[in-house]
């Protein structure tokens, strides 16, 4: 029996999604921009999903650009807006706990001359808001925060950090990586005040290589990729289709049903593998809790293992779970939202995430827990002096 609880890492896509995705791979091949009816026919699912979107995210038909997930998106938001508004200005903020493909793109545009602020975070990993009022000037143009932390689950108080840009400024661009938080609570660009907003399909059971970019009307973003013009030129290239009807799908199935009811169910899953942990020694749970904390992430430092041990030792057992962002397993290094709440290196190196699905059940998590209270005490045994 395999238990799977890596679904921030990605989420096993619904058997709805899958059919979807196949049966329009062999049916609607046509090529979206042909004016033949082949063509026709694959527009119509591009159109379908943007119909869906548009009813979820109560946004406008041309506010959509899809892309081939959220590192494009974040990077296309990031590069493609702050370039667009370089004469206004070239001071741009974002958090010290973001996700590498949020941080790298700031990273590289300090390398071409912008002044770049990183706002520190409580020991929850929340943004301290004062550090954001301090930090605003004249010549800030662009904004990003995550809404939900991949690695914590922590909730970033995003509506408070759009009403304090838009009242400072209205015309910096604010930026939300929404990766974690669509499809696990009602996300609407406008309540949070968000200008750009970046989603991942396989992150809530769609297809991988494919996600979208919220871009509300009126705001300039220049084009990262040219070719063809699709998309109204801001983003070239053949649409994905099939993995367009994916996401499409998926989104359909989360929000078209009793999503309160899914929320509740990752709630009372969450709860309840914190209460069975809850009498482990040494192991110490990273984040927020209640309002603050999304329901489907646990971080938990396991002091005197390291996280790759327990890993491969709970893999073992048939059970997935991660070492941190599955993003950045191909950099190693200390985790940056980590060590910017605070914690140790030695911390940071035990530290693994539990991450949950609507389809997650108790029994797993008791089964879990289980081998938890059999390998920490052995793997403690070996712990390099």
């Amino acid at each position: 029996m395999e238990i799977y609880f890596d679904n921030a890492a990605t989420t096993k896509p619904f058997p709805e999604v899958a059919k979807e995705v196949f049966e329009v791979s062999l049916s609607d091949y046509g090529n979206p921009s042909s004016k033949h009816m082949k063509g026709v026919d694959a527009e119509k699912h591009i159109k379908n999903t943007k119909e869906i979107l548009l009813r979820i995210l109560k946004c406008k038909e041309n506010e959509i650009i899809f892309t081939s997930g959220a590192t494009e998106s974040n990077n296309m938001a990031i590069k493609g807006a702050v370039k667009a508004r370089e004469r206004y200005g070239k001071h741009i903020i974002t958090t010290s706990v973001e996700h590498a493909s949020v941080r790298e793109p700031f990273l590289e545009l300090e390398k071409q001359g912008y002044d770049v602020t990183f706002l520190p975070t409580d020991s929850f990993g929340k943004v301290d808001l004062e550090s954001l009022k301090e930090s605003l000037r004249e010549d800030t143009v662009f904004v990003s925060v995550m809404y939900v932390n991949n690695e914590t689950g922590i909730i970033q108080p995003v509506s408070e950090i759009g009403e304090i840009l838009k009242t400072y400024n209205s015309d910096i661009i604010f930026h939300v990586d929404a990766v974690q938080a669509f499809g696990k609570m009602r996300v609407i660009p406008k309540n949070i005040k968000a200008d750009l907003l970046s989603v991942s399909a396989h992150k809530f059971h769609g297809p991988k290589g494919v996600g979208f970019l919220y871009v509300r009307d009126g705001v300039r973003v220049l084009p990262m990729i040219e070719g063809g013009g699709q998309q109204k030129g801001m983003r070239s290239g053949t649409e994905n289709v099939p993995g367009i009807a994916g996401l499409g799908k998926a989104v359909d199935i989360i929000y078209s049903g009793d999503l309160d009811l899914r929320i509740s169910h990752l709630k009372d899953l969450r709860e309840w593998f914190l209460t069975g942990i809850s009498g482990l020694e040494g192991i110490t749970v990273n984040g927020g809790d209640g309002d603050d904390q999304a329901p489907h992430i646990v971080s938990v430092t396991v002091s005197g293992i390291r996280s790759e041990v327990l890993l491969h030792a709970m893999e073992d057992k048939g059970i997935y779970i991660s070492s941190g962002s599955a993003c950045s397993s191909n950099k190693p290094g200390l985790s940056f939202a980590l060590t910017a709440m605070g914690l140790s290196k030695e911390e940071t190196e035990s530290t693994v995430r539990f991450s949950f699905s609507y389809e997650s059940t108790k029994d797993e998590i008791d089964m879990s827990i289980k081998a938890l209270k059999e390998l920490v005490p052995v793997l403690r045994q070996f712990v390099r002096k």
